[in-house]
């Protein structure tokens, strides 16, 4: 299959870039400088020479808190640049799969959400998204896969990292440390996701619209982070505090776990999110 990758160097583009090269599959994963979303012409002109049969996008702009500050930055690659991406895709008969997140939900649900759950963003970051969802979803042949708390190998260059090794790094430097345990999450790793993409787009049964893609289970960031101190032993008193999901006047949704119920049909199944977060430290802090 003809697969063409944005951004390669993030923790997911860097996963399905590796992922999909090991099944055999004809890709081309172009820089940022080569293929910016923000400019239609450069996206065209790879469509052009390449031609794929899929587009997967893994580029925008997820800076939670910058988004509440430049809104418009945000709209233009979460929401402007991928409505452009599907038209064009569409154009060109080909797939285009973008991501979107937990965020587009309010996180008044006690239980995890489904694919066909009402959206309702609480800050300017879930706002782009969803509009970014909408916009791809008006073409044919367009997927969005919404996810949670991701982590991979690769770390967020924007965020400094992921929260994963954040916290690795903070158990180096104190020995106490306060974490959020009053939202609930399912933390996905960027591994095992990036697989369950390409089952996907592979499947001869898939079609246009919203899936959940995220490990199994759910837990706080408190537990989370329990968890990674638990497997990689590290003794440190860590203490759970309630922020009500909000950064300075941001809100984030106290439960937005999510469930991944029509990929379950077609048969894809990711690891529980202990099972990934294992995987994931072995990879890249155990010595095997």
């Amino acid at each position: 299959m003809k697969i063409l990758i944005i951004g390669k160097t993030g923790q997911l583009g860097s996963a399905l870039l590796k992922d999909a090269l090991a099944l055999g599959h004809d890709v081309l994963a172009p820089s940022k400088q080569d293929l910016d979303i923000l400019n239609d012409d450069s996206f065209l002109n790879a469509m052009m020479h390449y031609k794929p049969e899929v587009v997967i996008n893994t580029a925008a702009f997820h800076n939670v808190p910058l988004c509440e500050v430049e809104p418009i930055k945000a709209f233009q690659s979460n929401c402007i640049a991928v409505k452009k991406m599907a038209e064009i895709s569409h154009e060109f008969d080909a797939w285009f799969v973008s991501f979107s997140t937990d965020y587009v939900f309010s996180g008044e649900k006690q239980i995890p959400y489904i694919e066909s759950d009402t959206p309702g963003p609480l800050q300017m970051y879930g706002l782009s998204k969803l509009a970014g969802e909408y916009g791809a979803l008006s073409y044919n042949k367009s997927i969005i896969i919404r996810t949670c708390g991701l982590y991979g190998i690769q770390g967020a260059t924007s965020k400094g990292g992921n929260f994963a090794d954040n916290r690795i790094k903070d158990s180096k430097q104190n020995a106490r440390i306060e974490i959020s345990n009053d939202q609930t999450i399912s933390p996905t790793y960027a591994g095992d996701l990036s697989k369950a993409v390409l089952q996907l787009i592979a499947h001869p049964s898939k079609e246009s619209g919203i899936y959940h893609l995220v490990n199994e289970g759910y837990c706080t960031w408190y537990e989370f982070t329990k968890e990674i101190f638990k497997i990689l032993d590290i003794a440190i008193e860590l203490v759970p505090v309630d922020r009500k999901g909000k950064t300075g006047t941001m809100r984030r949704p106290l439960f937005s776990a999510l469930e991944n119920k029509n990929a379950i049909r077609l048969g894809i199944i990711l690891p529980n999110w202990k099972e990934g977060l294992n995987q994931y430290l072995k990879a890249k802090y155990i010595e095997i």
